[in-house]
């Protein structure tokens, strides 16, 4: 997780972290493809160690505050998004309804192509700036960024109404979300 300057330097902290997509394309439009993310959450969630705290999908980009179990997030993470790009690209090479799919298919193999990346696309952009949520007061703040990313966008009127966060947890205090929420 060091592009960019950015790194985990405390594997065992709480983090949040923005993964946003190649060229700011709007992929999670459609739900096959927020769908994807949710089964890579949960995945990880049981599978890996992922501790999820708060969540948010929008349109081209997702917000995570999370932790790891094995304090191990840096791996976490990287298989999170390995797999995750290569699902999501899978997907849309296979929907032959997609209307973008061309449009998407060559900004991602652009992306690859410009980064000499190993693979052929690239989805996620490389600059997640992980921040270290060493206080009360910041993971406040941060999680209120991310409950308030659909508000703020336009989507709806009170953050809890957002499927694709865990506003909905929070403001009922209790777990209602689509992956499990480990309360802060």
């Amino acid at each position: 997780m060091g592009e960019g300057g950015y790194k985990i330097r405390n594997q065992a902290a709480i983090h949040f972290i923005t993964f946003a997509v190649v060229a700011w394309v709007d992929v999670f439009t459609r739900k096959d493809y927020r769908d994807i993310v949710l089964e890579s959450i949960r995945f990880c969630q049981l599978e890996k160690g992922m501790l999820l705290h708060s969540w948010c999908i929008m349109s081209n980009h997702l917000h995570l505050i999370i932790s790891a179990k094995n304090e191990d997030l840096s791996d976490v993470l990287r298989d999170f998004k390995k797999f995750t790009s290569k699902q999501i690209i899978s997907a849309i090479e296979a929907n032959k309804q997609e209307s973008r799919r061309e449009w998407m298919l060559r900004i991602f193999k652009e992306a690859g192509e410009k980064n000499s990346r190993n693979s052929e696309y690239q989805f996620w952009r490389q600059d997640n700036q992980p921040m270290e949520l060493y206080s009360a007061a910041f993971i406040f703040q941060k999680m209120n960024y991310i409950h308030n990313n659909a508000v703020e966008a336009g989507i709806v009127e009170k953050a809890e109404d957002y499927l694709y966060s865990s506003a909905r947890d929070y403001k009922l205090t209790k777990k209602c979300g689509l992956p499990d929420v480990v309360f802060l």
